[in-house]
């Protein structure tokens, strides 16, 4: 019997401004509720931290789960550094996943991906008077 396997993952805005730690039994899955707003309320939706910068992979939810508090309670500049030692250029580790039957990549889901909304704060633009000023 194949065990289970499980990721710990952060997900970075594109400017790198904001980061997202989870942990999950299905990335793909995961990454693409992340990318198509399962809930506008999200913190990676609400701050469009869809660019997967970071992976480790987990046999055990528990251990997944104690790395996902862990990283969650590190200070950002060492989640900067552990990023950077795997990832130095911070690319999307998911770039050649193939989500044959989840989209077409050419013509993804509508708010997949919204560079056209300019990022205030490290998220989406905000209408005047609903964010920090």
């Amino acid at each position: 019997m194949r065990a289970h396997q499980y990721w710990v993952y952060i997900v970075a805005n594109k400017g790198n401004t904001v980061v997202y730690i989870g942990v999950t039994n299905d990335i793909e899955r995961r990454l693409f509720e992340h990318r198509t707003g399962d809930s506008a309320s999200a913190f990676a939706w609400r701050y469009q931290c869809w660019k997967l910068v970071y992976l480790e992979e987990f046999n055990d939810i528990r251990a997944g789960i104690r790395r996902e508090k862990q990283l969650k309670n590190w200070e950002r500049e060492w989640k900067d550094a552990l990023i950077g030692t795997e990832n130095p250029e911070w690319s999307e580790l998911s770039a050649d996943w193939d989500y044959t039957g989840w989209y077409d990549p050419k013509d993804p889901p509508p708010g997949y991906y919204q560079q056209h909304v300019k990022e205030m704060w490290g998220g989406p633009a905000r209408d005047s008077g609903s964010g920090p000023e």
